[in-house]
C-alpha cells in the first residue's frame, strides 16, 4: 500500500513537472520584426499606442510587454517585436499598421586580409 502512495506521488510530481516545463518554454518560431505603423492620434504616447496595438493582437498587455523589444517615435513611427508568423498574421490586420519586416543584420565585409577596400588611386583604407 505504502508503494502505492510513493508511485502516485512520484507520477504527480513528474506531471506537474512537464505541465511547468510547456508553460515556460519559449516558442521556437518567434522572430524579430519591425512593425511600421501610423503616428497615434490625440497626443497618445507613441510607446503606449504601440503596447496597446500589439495586446490587440497578441491578447493580453503582459503578452505585448513580453514580446515588444523598443518602441521608435523619431525617424519612423513603429516597434520591433518577437513574433510569430500567426501573430504577424494577426497583427498585420490590425488598423494602423502600416508594414510589418523581419529584422535582418547585414555583416560588412572588405576591411582585412588580401581584399582591403581601396580608395581611388590604390591607396588601403
Amino acid at each position: 500500500m505504502q508503494r502505492m502512495g510513493i508511485y502516485s506521488l512520484c507520477c504527480l510530481i513528474l506531471v506537474s513537472f512537464v505541465i511547468k516545463m510547456g508553460e515556460s518554454e519559449p516558442d521556437l518560431s518567434a522572430k524579430v520584426h519591425i512593425v511600421h505603423t501610423e503616428k497615434p492620434q490625440d497626443d497618445e504616447e507613441h510607446e503606449a499606442f504601440h503596447l496597446r496595438t500589439l495586446a490587440d493582437a497578441l491578447g493580453s498587455d503582459d503578452a505585448a510587454k513580453n514580446s515588444m523589444l523598443y518602441s521608435y517615435n523619431a525617424a519612423a513611427c513603429g516597434f520591433s517585436a518577437k513574433l510569430t508568423p500567426d501573430q504577424v498574421q494577426q497583427l498585420s490586420g490590425k488598423p494602423g499598421i502600416i508594414q510589418i519586416v523581419a529584422s535582418s543584420t547585414y555583416h560588412l565585409h572588405g576591411k582585412s586580409g588580401k581584399n582591403k577596400i581601396r580608395r581611388p588611386g590604390g591607396v588601403r583604407y
